[in-house]
């Protein structure tokens, strides 16, 4: 079965591509049922986030009425960059599977390693200028976080 998934993301990144979109599919499935796929659509909706992997996410979510797709596998054309691995993190989904890897996507000119090199620096250190404001004022938000009763905690 997961050869049969993988094929579809594969597939869906290649006639995306035919549409004029990235070449990225990504299915995510729920005891053997596809519950969600998306594609790269990045550049078609003016979104840098529309990545197949968080599109995909986004729909599965609302299809399932949750933010949490525990349970699921998500099958994506190409090795996650780090946004979408967090939205994979985040979302809890259960299994990961992928096809090319972070090389094949470098080659083709989706170099995230500048990411991960930011990533493990300081942010002092980081290209992008980036100062603390205001924390005494914005840890507020916490504190009311911390004493709802209400909240649902993710």
């Amino acid at each position: 079965m997961e050869k049969k998934f993988m094929q579809l993301a594969i597939e869906l990144a290649v006639e995306n591509v035919k549409n004029g979109g990235g070449p990225f599919g990504a299915v995510i499935v729920k005891d053997g049922d596809i519950i969600a796929t998306g594609v790269n659509r990045v550049t078609s909706g003016c979104d840098p986030t529309a990545h197949a992997e968080v599109s995909a996410i986004r729909a599965a979510c609302g299809k399932l009425h949750t933010f949490s797709l525990e349970g699921c596998e998500i099958y994506s054309s190409c090795e996650p960059c780090p946004m979408c691995l967090g939205a994979i993190y985040w979302a809890h989904i259960t299994r990961l599977y992928y096809g090319c890897n972070k090389e094949d996507a470098a080659k083709a000119g989706f170099d995230d390693a500048f990411i991960y090199k930011e990533l493990s620096l300081s942010p002092q250190e980081r290209s992008m200028k980036t100062e603390i404001l205001l924390p005494e004022e914005a840890r507020r938000a916490f504190e009311a976080w911390e004493v709802n009763d209400e909240r649902i905690d993710y």
